[in-house]
């Protein structure tokens, strides 16, 4: 760690969405019942997958990354904000915000590198169904999944010890619930211009490219979908991809509510987005997942009612 930042700024406070306790106890309830409720759905979906037999596919192991990728995510953050909301000391160590924003770099990038490995597969199946089993066999996936959490968890150390040579010696106040690159860019009183330079340049190659690859793998998928005669197929074919859509409309709109402008003062739109993308996103993702999912349901009826479920189909 730099010495001079720890020497100017041990720490700094975590002020959270509002200053009022009254607020604050709403506030607590609710990230509780959202954390709650993205744990149980995220965990449910692991295990689904990790115990029935017909969900052992490329489609599904991918969904089971995904899920363990929000289910870090939320982690990292929410049980944190919930001591702050309940707590007067607002406080988190300098060498505690840098930790956590290296987990938060990490799991956003690994997200945007899972999605764009699911489109992949969405392509491979709709529009190359006969290679399906050559072109995502088990030993191709996980190298793509390896090379996801590499990559991720390079760039989330690359950028963190970026943020090492900033120094902080002004306001310790951060509006955020979890500490933030571009909150603590805002916070710096030394020269952020190399370090900002720098983000948005490796930012828009780590996000940008996997989106591009989605953005491809749709417009093939469209065409072929395009091209199937029976409406009721069309209709199949397009309902496996319509949850990851949902998702990656969900994803890439919060975070470029909140990266895609420029360093500025504070706003309650930014806290507001910074929980849309960190909180909602995992939270909703099981749901939109398993809402129309037949092979989901049925893998989360055997694990939650057993020989039940089965009788009752």
């Amino acid at each position: 760690m730099h010495g001079g930042n720890q020497s100017e700024t041990s720490e700094f406070l975590l002020l959270g969405l509002s200053e009022s306790p009254k607020e604050q106890r709403i506030l607590f309830w609710m990230f509780l019942s959202m954390y709650l409720v993205t744990v149980g759905g995220n965990v449910l979906i692991i295990l689904a997958i990790s115990i029935d037999p017909h969900l052992h596919t490329p489609m599904y192991l991918l969904l089971a990354n995904l899920s363990l990728t929000d289910l870090f995510f939320v982690t990292n953050t929410i049980p944190n904000t919930l001591v702050n909301l309940q707590s007067q000391n607002k406080a988190i160590s300098y060498a505690g915000c840098l930790t956590q924003l290296y987990f938060l770099v990490s799991l956003v990038t690994l997200d945007n590198f899972i999605l764009a490995t699911m489109a992949y597969d969405r392509y491979v199946a709709i529009c190359r169904p006969l290679y399906y089993v050559t072109a995502m066999n088990p030993g191709l996936c996980i190298l793509l999944l390896t090379l996801c959490w590499g990559l991720s968890v390079l760039y989330g150390l690359f950028l963190t010890l970026f943020m090492t040579k900033v120094t902080f010696c002004g306001s310790r106040k951060i509006h955020y619930i979890f500490c933030e690159m571009y909150v603590l860019l805002r916070l710096a009183c030394s020269n952020t211009q190399i370090i900002h330079t720098v983000q948005i340049t490796t930012g828009c190659f780590i996000f940008f490219t996997p989106l591009g690859i989605m953005i491809m793998s749709y417009v093939w998928i469209v065409r072929a979908i395009f091209r199937i005669p029976s409406a009721s197929s069309k209709y199949k074919a397009f309902s496996t991809c319509a949850s990851h859509l949902a998702v990656v409309s969900l994803f890439y709109g919060t975070l470029g509510m909140v990266y895609l402008q420029p360093l500025q003062p504070y706003s309650m739109k930014d806290s507001v987005a910074t929980v849309m993308y960190a909180v909602v996103t995992p939270m909703m993702n099981p749901f939109i997942y398993s809402l129309r999912n037949k092979d989901m349901h049925g893998a989360l009826g055997r694990l939650l009612l057993g020989k039940a479920f089965q009788k009752l189909t």
